[in-house]
């Protein structure tokens, strides 16, 4: 019980404009540190670096989200160009996640969709992938429609699908042949359309990925959870998935003696590479994830 009025609260507190907006001032504290990896994508190319000599692949977020503002998305938009012409320049081992809402999906679609469009075009140059994030239920839909349309134009862009979502299997099936990263879901969403115990989400998890990787479909398994990585092992090993078609990712500065186990054992590992002056919300889903990280983010005050 205390677990999930903890989550609320975090969750709740994700979405104060108020605090986000005093977020910005303070810069890198509370903990954020520790799981942020900079303010400027000069800031995380060093960290993705580091990970790469470690043989651990990135996919960079520059953190923001629910702009509503036209200038404000055009803005993001050029921010992502710039991001991927200096992944390129620096030949680092890193892919782009993106969200549409910070691309103006709640200003005006045909702008977000103009917006997404020049950034997997400009990906493309670079032989480089663009990820969608997904975000709430609200943009759901909204998310999926415009991902269908880029896939018939262009094969470097995928998205998320989320365990917690009653739907969340029907969508594997549905987009088979896409490349998907499959997490359990960091959003309060509501019974109607989400499950709201962890056994029935972790059960869905797991039989969304094995779904995905039958479908010969590469996958991307975002967890933290070491009995559930295990599962995939032992799935993949019993079905003679080739270990080419899939690859575990996890947050930046989670559980590193895991994600580097897994990259000595011989899997392909990516690391989720955060950086931004609008780390404030997302740094609140990740307190909301797990008791233990309120404990860590305190630490990180302490530590400077």
């Amino acid at each position: 019980m205390m677990q999930k009025v903890s989550r609320n609260f975090f969750l709740s507190l994700s979405k104060n404009k108020l605090l986000n907006k005093s977020a910005k001032r303070w810069g890198l504290k509370l903990g954020a540190a520790k799981v942020v990896a900079g303010v400027t994508v000069e800031d995380a190319v060093e960290k993705i670096k580091d990970l790469n000599d470690s043989g651990r692949m990135a996919t960079l977020d520059h953190l923001g989200e629910f702009v509503f503002d036209k200038q404000e998305a055009e803005d993001a938009m050029k921010a992502g160009l710039h991001t991927l012409d200096v992944l390129h320049e620096h030949r680092v081992h890193c892919n782009l996640s993106v969200k549409l809402t910070k691309l103006g999906l709640d200003v005006d679609e045909d702008l977000c969709r103009k917006h997404i469009t020049m950034l997997v075009e400009h990906a493309a140059k670079y032989d480089n992938f663009i990820r969608i994030d997904m975000e709430d239920y609200a943009h759901y839909d909204q998310t999926l429609v415009m991902l269908n349309e880029l896939r018939k134009k262009y094969d470097n862009v995928g998205t998320v699908l989320q365990s917690y979502l009653h739907r969340g299997l029907e969508d594997v099936e549905q987009l088979a042949g896409t490349p998907l990263r499959i997490v359990k879901g960091a959003y309060k969403e509501s019974p109607t359309v989400a499950y709201q115990n962890k056994a029935e989400i972790d059960r869905n998890f797991l039989t969304m990925i094995q779904t995905h990787l039958l479908n010969e479909s590469y996958t991307a398994i975002a967890t933290h959870d070491h009995n559930i990585i295990a599962d995939v092992k032992s799935f993949a090993e019993k079905n003679h998935i080739p270990r080419e078609m899939y690859e575990f990712q996890m947050l930046y500065g989670f559980r590193n003696d895991l994600q580097q186990s897994l990259v000595d054992e011989g899997y392909r590992f990516r690391t989720y590479v955060p950086f931004g002056k609008d780390w404030y919300g997302y740094f609140m889903r990740r307190l909301a994830e797990r008791p233990q990280n309120v404990t860590f983010a305190v630490r990180g005050m302490f530590s400077k």
